[in-house]
């Protein structure tokens, strides 16, 4: 497998599988592919499967796709970020955000990855439920915005905004704390708590989480019903768009 990634904030990913091959990836994601690449969509496991899978942010269904000879195809997140294509090691495993995964090797298990903190999970803005992607292979996720990395040492903490925590290492302790100041509370536009993530451990932050993206938008949409335009009608219509493809989760969400 060779692969190409292009763009800068509407990345795609341009995969080259030789004869035998398979990737697969969510649902929606195939940009394109030669007519040597078949689709198979499928559960990937069962109902069960799917179910628990979709639990994580991601689709019911997976497709796989599978190269008669040199097959080439390309796949694009569906929201402006960055994609990176991460090489795990057998029993290496990450844990990320919800709808964080994009395409990985057939070798890459994703499966859902539960809060460890009751706190967390309540008030860490990604609810009770991530994704975990383990190796061996190599898999491609995507995060929203510019992607900053940093490596947290044992027992240093980082206070980030919870919208903004996108892939961790498992060995990383993500918990939340009180913003303190009741005028921080009140007129500082954080809520009410902050992820705390503890080292030892790797961490891939993004820069735009999508919700933040998606009410900035929302706010300089002209308000009423009568004069709005019909310019302005297609626009609500596009970020009437988005607001649903997040759907419930907007609201444990960034």
């Amino acid at each position: 497998m060779r692969y190409k990634i292009s763009g800068t904030m509407m990345q795609t990913v341009e995969i080259d599988l030789d004869p035998g091959e398979t990737i697969y990836s969510q649902t929606s994601c195939m940009c394109w592919m030669n007519d040597l690449v078949e689709m198979d969509t499928h559960t990937g496991g069962g109902f069960l499967s799917g179910f628990m899978r979709s639990l994580g942010g991601g689709s019911f269904f997976i497709t796989a796709f599978t190269s008669r000879g040199n097959g080439h195809v390309a796949f694009a997140p569906r929201f402006p970020g960055t994609i990176l294509p991460i090489v795990l090691q057998a029993g290496q495993a990450l844990i990320c955000r919800k709808e964080t995964f994009l395409v990985a090797e057939k070798s890459v298990q994703l499966e859902i990855a539960w809060q460890q903190r009751f706190g967390a999970g309540l008030f860490g803005g990604e609810g009770f439920v991530l994704q975990k992607v383990t190796g061996p292979g190599t898999v491609f996720l995507d995060l929203s915005g510019e992607v900053v990395e940093r490596d947290l040492a044992a027992g240093e903490r980082l206070l980030v905004n919870a919208g903004h925590v996108g892939i961790m290492d498992p060995t990383i302790t993500f918990d939340i704390q009180m913003v303190k100041g009741f005028r921080n509370i009140l007129f500082g536009g954080e809520g009410l708590f902050l992820a705390t993530l503890t080292g030892p451990g790797h961490v891939a932050l993004q820069s735009m989480p999508i919700m933040n993206l998606a009410e900035e938008i929302a706010r300089h949409l002209p308000s009423g019903g009568g004069g709005e335009s019909g310019g302005g009608k297609i626009t609500s219509g596009v970020v009437g768009g988005i607001l649903g493809m997040l759907g419930g989760s907007a609201l444990s969400k960034e």
